[in-house]
């Protein structure tokens, strides 16, 4: 596989580029944006001497301004480069400093919403223990990252939406980070979690964390648990989210958590975790039209409305039987309107294998229902047609393989988010690959496999945008 330097991309001067491919980009996506004829993009390419159409550069910071005799319009550069998918983009801004620019103005502006094909984030053994490279889908090649402390390596991560990571570190402390841009903000301590207590030393330094096993339902059923700072992480965290937040039109991170995977919720910014008894089991979850839609393995859909002051109402509004054994089940936003609900089904297992023989955890189908949220009907659907699924740790996601050309229609990608996997046998096997729902094939995402099992590789969709909070991490 080709790998490329994200991290060289974003700074001028490291890359180059064909002025012919750009210029190529800008037939491409002008007609549409801006109504131009190719005849009349042509004469664009002559404010550039020499014409885009016959040179071929590098970008070193040393070019000299003078072979740019005339620029094209930064409105203009700044149309072409919105419709850009972000490696186009990097590499696009490594041209010359205008054109560096005309990105900044872009993403300083908010003005680059394009949507992205989704990409897969994984560590390899044989980079630092900061580094991470994200797979594109549409180039079938990786982009290595340089991400910052604590490194990426000896973090979990246990959610992926709207380009956020979250990630928890060996402290079992929570964080939003970027993988583009770096930026990174910190989620409110664990200790702020109902079923968690600090445990100080005679110094006064955290030393321990109190586990206790409550529910909203139920007191516990044992006696509280003591973990090492390091090993909470393997108990407590199963999977969170990262949502759009339109009450306040900041963000809101979700948290399904231990014991019994309940959950809880803070706003960037908050100093506490907010919890949402008494319900648990909660596999999934989804924001629409500001309400959480949230799902739990016994089939039951809840809709909590977290916008209505501090109270937060929950009512449930879907209980469908749970017909599979063994497997985990997904919510997720269909593009035409209403949700899917998804089981993935993994009838190809071994928990407790004969000696010498390897635990495994195979995902052999899935069965998706169509919710239809005004008339609450559910009825199953054994085709997808031209949409494809995302499902794993990330926010479980549906596009449509028209729009993404380099995305195969009905079809499945997956990343393992079996807990047993992702948390406790972090060097096992990881279940993941490419599913077909006409007849449940499978390929491999990437092969040879270059990714290292922990921590588990998951789907990220790049985004550049930024959060504006008091609480990000320098």
């Amino acid at each position: 596989m080709e790998l490329s330097s994200v991290a060289s991309m974003m700074s001028l001067g490291s890359l180059a580029i064909q002025r012919t491919y750009l210029c190529s980009l800008a037939f491409r996506v002008l007609p549409k944006l801006l109504g131009y004829t190719p005849s009349s993009l042509k004469k664009l390419c002559k404010y550039v001497d020499p014409p885009l159409t016959e040179t071929i550069v590098g970008t070193s910071p040393e070019l000299p301004q003078e072979q740019f005799k005339k620029e094209l319009p930064q409105d203009v550069l700044m149309d072409i480069f919105a419709a850009l998918e972000i490696p186009d983009l990097k590499r696009a801004a490594a041209v010359c400093p205008s054109w560096q620019s005309a990105y900044t103005s872009l993403q300083s502006l908010g003005l680059y919403n394009l949507s992205q094909t989704p990409c897969l984030l994984y560590t390899s053994e044989s980079d630092g223990d900061s580094s991470a490279y994200l797979y594109s889908l549409r180039e079938k090649r990786s982009y290595k990252l340089t991400l910052p402390d604590p490194p990426i390596r000896t973090r979990c991560l246990i959610g992926s939406s709207h380009g956020w990571l979250i990630t928890v570190d060996e402290r079992s402390e929570m964080h939003l980070l970027n993988p583009l841009t770096c930026e990174q903000i910190a989620l409110p301590s664990v200790i702020t979690i109902e079923q968690v207590k600090p445990i100080f030393d005679e110094y006064g330094d955290l030393h321990k964390y109190e586990l206790s096993w409550h529910t909203g339902t139920r007191a516990g059923y044992n006696s509280p648990s003591i973990f090492d700072l390091d090993k909470l992480r393997d108990e407590l965290h199963y999977k969170a989210f990262v949502f759009p937040d339109t009450s306040t039109g900041s963000y809101m991170v979700v948290l399904i958590h231990n014991p019994k995977q309940q959950l809880s919720f803070a706003r960037v910014g908050d100093d506490k975790w907010t919890w949402l008894p008494p319900h648990d089991t909660y596999q999934d979850c989804t924001y629409k039209d500001g309400l959480l839609y949230a799902v739990t393995g016994f089939g039951e859909l809840h809709a909590f409305d977290c916008s209505s002051g501090p109270v937060v109402t929950v009512e449930m509004i879907l209980q469908m039987r749970n017909m599979y054994d063994w497997g985990y089940i997904y919510i997720v936003q269909a593009p035409w309107d209403g949700l899917l609900l998804i089981w993935r089904i993994c009838a190809d297992h071994d928990l407790e294998p004969e000696p010498g023989a390897s635990v495994f955890w195979n995902t052999t189908e899935y069965k998706i229902y169509e919710f239809d949220l005004t008339g609450s009907k559910l009825k199953e659907i054994d085709c997808l047609h031209d949409h494809v699924l995302f499902l794993g740790h990330n926010q479980s996601l549906c596009f449509s393989a028209e729009e993404y050309p380099s995305l195969k229609g009905n079809h499945v990608y997956f990343t393992d988010d079996n807990e047993l996997w992702t948390l406790k046998w972090k060097n096992d096997h990881r279940d993941m690959g490419i599913l077909n729902l006409d007849d449940n094939s499978k390929e491999e995402v990437v092969s040879p496999q270059l990714f290292s099992n922990f921590p588990a590789p998951i789907w990220v969709t790049p985004d550049l945008r930024k959060m504006d909070v008091a609480s990000r991490v320098d």
